[in-house]
């Protein structure tokens, strides 16, 4: 048996294209931009949310500080957050399991 997929609608009517929920798990499809001034959550481009992290693209390292990264930002342990694939390239899809909290660029859109 497969999970409902519930997608939420940009402000302008139409399917946000970069996140959707899944019960509790937020999947997100994100590019990643590594060796960054800060780490930081972007603005959507087109179907990912661009994410930027300081660390070098080296063996994953990226991914890894980026997953650290969004630990924290969404108010959940390392453990909770999978790499679906993309580990060694800039497109992600990441499943974080039951956020706690929302970055302001996801809890801007509403959830209908």
């Amino acid at each position: 048996m497969t999970k409902p997929k519930v997608k939420p609608r940009s402000c302008d009517g139409g399917e946000t294209k970069f996140f959707w929920w899944e019960e509790s798990t937020l999947v997100i499809n994100i590019l990643g931009k590594p060796s960054a001034r800060s780490d930081s959550i972007g603005k959507p481009k087109g179907h990912q949310l661009k994410i930027s992290v300081t660390a070098a693209p080296k063996l994953g390292r990226a991914t890894d500080h980026m997953v650290r990264f969004l630990a924290g930002e969404f108010g959940v342990s390392t453990a909770a957050i999978t790499v679906v694939y993309g580990r060694m390239n800039v497109n992600k899809q990441l499943r974080i399991e039951a956020p706690t909290k929302l970055p302001s660029v996801i809890r801007q859109l509403p959830l209908l």
